[in-house]
């Protein structure tokens, strides 16, 4: 499962997607979240159906790769949904059942907030997709730069973040050859009580936050080799510019935000 999760992971690919700006595809990425948790109804919903269908079939990254991330967010659907679905008051009683009540409206909450979760995770992790670390570290420093000028470290912002994202498949596979070790010499992570599976995530975290600080170090020591000093007066090899494409890409987001407020609106 640890192998699915594919947030923070690059898929190469010759795409539309990937040739776009990164700050497109961050702002994109923002006007995508905003719209998530601003539809309702059935034709929001169909607008943004079609629109995600339409980044992940542009992207040319295989749907079966995008979805088997969900994987490692099962339980959190399950418990989302639980809570929408026993805790939200109505008046079209569906079931009842010693303290617990289903009705309508708590079934359309479960339904619609489990759907904003996984077009959550499968939008989000299509800009990561389709960005590499060094493009989105670039993309976060010229779309934040207007902080600079008061004083906020937006280079240094950009590159935590940009490490952070790095960082995550590196530790995914970390965690899983760690816990194929554990399970050699005899480990196991599945089998007991919460207690004793509790006790049993030892082994595995201990040599895992060991490897972290030991990358993390040798990542700083790597960086003052190379006499890194910060964002200050440095240049870029590839400096970031807008094309015709990333232009057009801005109209099409436009659109996108003011039909899902219109439909919010008057449908």
């Amino acid at each position: 499962m640890l192998r699915d999760i594919t947030l923070g992971q690059y898929y190469p690919a010759d795409s539309i997607l990937h040739k776009l700006d990164p700050r497109v595809k961050l702002m994109g990425t923002l006007i995508y979240m905003i719209s998530l948790f601003t539809f309702r109804g059935v034709w929001g919903f169909l607008l943004v159906s079609f629109f995600l269908m339409f980044l992940i079939h542009t992207s040319k990254v295989p749907f079966s790769y995008m979805v088997k991330g969900l994987k490692a967010i099962v339980v959190l659907l399950v418990i989302t949904a639980a809570f929408n679905l026993f805790l939200t008051p109505g008046k079209q009683v569906l079931l009842h059942f010693w303290i617990f009540t289903v009705t309508l409206e708590g079934l359309k909450n479960a339904a619609f907030m489990m759907v904003r979760l996984i077009y959550l995770i499968v939008g989000t992790s299509l800009m990561t997709l389709t960005t590499t670390p060094n493009q989105l570290t670039d993309g976060l420093e010229k779309a934040l730069a207007p902080l600079s000028k008061v004083r906020v470290p937006v280079h240094a912002i950009a590159m935590m973040m940009s490490i952070a994202l790095r960082f995550i498949p590196i530790l995914i596979e970390e965690t899983d050859i760690i816990m194929k070790a554990q399970m050699a010499r005899g480990a196991d992570f599945e089998n007991g009580g919460l207690i004793k599976r509790a006790k049993g995530m030892i082994p595995l975290l201990v040599p895992l936050f060991v490897s972290a600080f030991r990358r993390a170090d040798d990542l700083a020591m790597a960086m003052e080799a190379r006499c890194y000093v910060g964002g200050e007066g440095r240049t870029k090899m590839k400096p970031l510019k807008y094309a015709k494409r990333d232009a057009i890409s801005y109209l099409v987001m436009a659109a996108y935000l003011g039909a899902v407020i219109a439909l919010r609106v008057f449908a």
